[in-house]
């Protein structure tokens, strides 16, 4: 198995966002993509598959001798080998690899934060850092701007992840709503072990939901309609992401309950869709100097 392959076997789980965000895209870029999901999904479970701390640690310090390596030329596990080729084709910088590994040190250090500002820091590092990668690797004429849209993207996109997956989380020992907003509602950590929703809890979860609303909000505004077409990978998995919220709210909120899903043929509906009409957006922008 090459180090390709073995890339697009993790990230390209069957039915997972991701896959559908390659959609159109030219070989490298899928192959750079595939590498950047693949090492983001590997070190998430150093916290999630570990249940030694010290193993753990020790698993997480092999990753940032690795990333040396990586950038000395000497890769040696098949992820850093498939994105070696992609570094300096893509200006891959190495500060980003970096940041995502600090993310995991913070879900080894804490098992629930206290306020949303102590959270803001990891959403940064494992949700908007990561975003910023597939922005360099999609390619944008402005570069502030569109980097602004990764960071609120990346940002909704992790919240997201952590609220439609919180009670997977809370049977870890692990909780992404902040402290003071689950007492805010009247809640304990123990009541995400449950089966069944209540009121406080639908309330809760309703108010985090407005926050991945306005985060999304937020990178919609940021992203100049230039860059619109080039960003479309990122683009595909905030549509994808915002259906499935959409779903999830007329349902109640049911996430302690049931696992809502959106079908793959809807999923690709919804992709190829959201690049034509960024295709069509496109060639009908007028023409400038």
């Amino acid at each position: 198995m090459t180090p390709e392959d073995y890339c697009h076997d993790l990230a390209n789980a069957r039915g997972s966002d991701f896959r559908y965000s390659l959609l159109g895209l030219p070989l490298a870029q899928r192959q750079a993509l595939c590498a950047i999901q693949s090492f983001c999904l590997e070190t998430a479970g150093i916290a999630t598959e570990c249940q030694d701390l010290g193993v753990a640690r020790t698993k997480l310090d092999w990753w940032y001798a690795e990333l040396d390596k990586l950038f000395a030329g000497k890769p040696e596990h098949p992820i850093t080998c498939a994105l070696w080729p992609h570094l300096s084709r893509f200006n891959l910088p190495k500060e980003h690899f970096r940041t995502l590994l600090e993310g995991v040190a913070m879900d080894l250090d804490y098992e629930i934060y206290p306020t949303f500002s102590t959270l803001t820091p990891y959403i940064h590092r494992r949700g908007s850092v990561a975003a910023l990668l597939v922005a360099e690797v999609s390619g944008y004429r402005h570069r502030h701007a569109s980097s602004r849209f990764a960071h609120e993207a990346g940002a909704a996109l992790l919240l997201f992840e952590r609220l439609y997956d919180v009670r997977q989380y809370a049977h870890l020992g692990r909780f992404y709503l902040p402290e003071d907003e689950i007492r805010q509602f009247g809640l304990h950590s123990d009541d995400f072990l449950a089966t069944k929703i209540t009121d406080r809890v639908q309330q809760l979860f309703a108010f985090q939901a407005q926050r991945i609303h306005d985060y999304h909000r937020r990178a919609l505004e940021h992203l100049p309609d230039e860059d619109r077409l080039a960003q479309c990978p990122l683009l595909i998995r905030l549509e994808l992401m915002m259906a499935l919220l959409r779903e999830i709210t007329e349902e109640g909120y049911r996430l302690l309950e049931q696992h809502t899903t959106l079908t793959p043929l809807h999923k690709l509906w919804l992709a190829w869709r959201l690049r034509r009409g960024e295709q069509r957006r496109f060639r009908r922008r007028p023409v400038t100097e």
